[in-house]
């Protein structure tokens, strides 16, 4: 089996997220990297494809795409790993040419921009991936799976949080520089970076979207022009509560992503930093602690889990199941199949209800911390 012919926009030098994906799309196989964009500069875009052995570097993406599409070798799929307010053009570019887009979230830097890139995709041939990669890690899998099932009973209560201390102090850094200017990240700083994630994950492993929002947004550091903590009420059809906080100047936290949802039945509790552990609690039992592919792993998990039990898997493995699940649906995409059983990732649908997410937020807190619908 061919791998699948990849491009990527963005990602050249001094890029840190460009180099998670690259190693997520080579870990099964499944795709090979022959072109890029990976820079604004042509320099730094050269001398970074230089660096990876890429034959084909391009100046910038119109020129990729175009001259992508033309080639009988052209890649199939584009990686888009750049800035946020650089989402949305790449994007558009390689869709309208029939090119599958596996892009960073969030979505977009701005709704209307996620509103043309959701017109051109749901016209295009190609597929839409979105790389949320959490919803990628095994436990995550069997979480949503036991939701699914009944094991926790009606849900009520849902806390998800995602930490970081990295942005306590004003930071001069290419990182930090784009995700604080709004003209590049977009109408949410830590909301966007860190929020959307918390906001998918919960989405994701529950099965449900809160129909309402009150959010309370921060900026602790002074001039910072976008929030860097953000506290958000949620309120889900048929009852069930949430909160959720986002924060990039809590000092102590490095990657502090947790889910805890409750039911009434019993609750789960998961954390990224140990992402091979889940406590599963039946009301009025002792906590149960379930172990990536250990003993009651489900076919959801065991499915995306690569070594035995007592082998940590984590961050990149979690990216790859993202990758991996996405070439299996461009094969059958691409043979005229269904997309197979099972085959799980984030899409378009997911970016949108992200950008709503953010948007409501605002909304909310200018009102005061305002119910919202998102």
């Amino acid at each position: 089996m061919e791998p699948i012919r990849l491009g990527m926009v963005g990602g050249g030098q001094g890029a840190f997220i460009g180099g998670v994906h690259r190693i997520a799309a080579r870990l099964d196989g499944q795709y090979a990297l022959v072109a890029g964009a990976l820079s604004s500069d042509p320099v730094r875009a050269a001398a970074s494809a230089a660096e990876l052995g890429l034959a084909r570097s391009y100046d910038d993406y119109r020129q990729m795409a175009a001259r992508e599409a033309r080639r009988k070798d052209g890649i199939q799929a584009v990686a888009i790993v750049t800035p946020n307010h650089m989402h949305a053009g790449p994007a558009i570019e390689f869709l309208k040419r029939g090119i599958h887009v596996i892009c960073d979230k969030p979505l977009t830097a701005t709704m209307a921009e996620a509103k043309r890139l959701a017109k051109v995709a749901e016209a295009s041939k190609g597929l839409f991936i979105l790389t949320h990669n959490y919803t990628g890690y095994p436990l995550i899998r069997q979480a949503r799976a036991m939701i699914a099932a009944g094991d926790l009973g009606a849900l009520r209560l849902v806390q998800v949080e995602y930490a970081q201390d990295w942005l306590t102090e004003a930071v001069a850094s290419k990182q930090a520089d784009w995700r604080t200017d709004p003209l590049r990240s977009g109408l949410g700083g830590a909301l966007g970076d860190i929020g959307t994630h918390a906001w998918n994950l919960a989405a994701f492993v529950t099965g449900m979207e809160p129909e309402a929002l009150a959010a309370d947004l921060s900026s602790f550091v002074p001039g910072r022009a976008l929030d860097d903590n953000a506290h958000v009420m949620l309120r889900y059809p048929g009852g069930a509560k949430g909160m959720l906080w986002a924060s990039q100047v809590a000092p102590g936290n490095e990657n502090g992503l947790r889910l805890r949802v409750y039911g009434a039945k019993g609750g789960l509790e998961w954390e990224q930093e140990n992402p091979n552990r889940l406590w599963f609690t039946p009301f009025g039992e002792p906590k149960r602690l379930l172990t990536r592919n250990g003993a009651g792993a489900l076919p959801e998990a065991q499915r995306v889990s690569r070594v035995p039990p007592g082998h940590p898997e984590g961050y990149l493995e979690g990216f790859a199941n993202i990758y991996t699940e996405a070439a299996r649906a461009i094969r059958a995409h691409e043979a005229g199949e269904a997309r197979p059983e099972g085959v799980l990732f984030p899409g378009l649908s997911d970016g949108i209800s992200g950008m709503r997410f953010v948007a409501a937020c605002v909304q909310s807190a200018k009102r005061n911390a305002a119910w919202v619908a998102p």
